[in-house]
């Protein structure tokens, strides 16, 4: 049976970080948060332009960063640093404690930023990247339809990524006329964010165009079914996540399970133990750089 829509909600433009532009998806007051998923973001800046993300911390969650166009700078305080380009992902697990900088290039770039929970028995993980580069991602075409395999499997293919929290994460393009049924565990929970192009979504074929995050009835239907029956190529990404159901406590880049492990976690960073130690007196190069305008110099 396919999966029925629940409700369909446009993102708008809001500013985030330093000069940077987000349209929010999960997390906005309309849809909220989305077992396991916290947060997705379409963001768009350049640092030219003023846009940037310098310096700042996380724990008890994931982030995973996907790049649509331009190019995107990270650095953290343990040493990690590169760039990602068009095609591009990084599955940080910020574990137990992270703190990053994520500075675009000279050119517009854009891309979508997901944040995963996880269970409580991961929360005080050690920090851990996998950073899979466009062509180490399975892509498949058929019949018109193009899917990237991020997380999950998909048209008979696997992504090789291990996730802490099971998760379906795929960019799919539909040319004209083409049409996917992709596969979802029954009870996981499930949605779409359309990036260009007009889709068609459920068993009612309901029109949605670019920039909406359609979020599906939970617990009911095996597929979800998604249709392109405009002249333009199509393009979205589905995610699909096993639920958690723990207890959560989120304030700002901090995700616990109560408000105490919050409150510590505060303690923790401003006092640079547990997690943080390598924060005391670390800047990073390029968030300095590009705070102090000389990012391009």
């Amino acid at each position: 049976m396919s999966k029925k829509i629940l409700k369909v909600v446009e993102s708008q433009w809001k500013s985030e970080g330093r000069g940077a532009r987000v349209r929010r998806s999960i997390g906005r007051p309309e849809i909220g948060q989305l077992d396991p998923f916290l947060m997705l973001d379409e963001f768009r800046g350049s640092s030219l332009e003023g846009a940037g993300f310098p310096d700042h911390p996380h724990r008890g969650f994931e982030t995973v960063t996907y790049m649509l166009e331009g190019e995107i700078y990270h650095e953290d305080f343990l040493g990690n640093s590169g760039t990602l380009t068009p095609g591009d992902m990084q599955w940080m697990t910020a574990g137990r404690g992270i703190i990053h900088s994520e500075i675009p290039g000279r050119d517009m770039a854009r891309g979508l930023q997901l944040w995963v929970n996880l269970r409580r028995e991961y929360k005080m993980v050690e920090p851990v990247y996998q950073e899979p580069s466009k062509d180490e991602i399975p892509q498949v075409t058929e019949g018109g339809v193009s899917v990237r395999i991020l997380a999950g499997e998909s048209m008979g293919s696997k992504s090789a990524l291990r996730t802490r929290t099971p998760v379906y994460y795929l960019d799919i393009e539909l040319k004209a006329g083409a049409s996917l049924s992709q596969p979802v565990p029954v009870n996981w929970t499930t949605f779409c964010y359309t990036l260009d192009g007009t889709a068609f979504f459920g068993p009612d074929c309901r029109d949605v165009a670019s920039h909406n995050t359609i979020v599906f009835e939970p617990g009911e239907g095996e597929f979800v079914e998604i249709k392109n029956k405009s002249e333009d190529t199509a393009r979205l990404v589905l995610i699909s996540g096993q639920p958690i159901g723990e207890p959560l406590v989120q304030h700002g880049p901090f995700v616990m399970n109560t408000k105490e492990e919050i409150e510590k976690t505060f303690d923790d960073y401003k006092n640079c133990k547990n997690g943080f130690e390598r924060a005391r007196n670390w800047k990073s190069d390029i968030g300095t750089r590009f705070l102090n305008g000389t990012l391009w110099q």
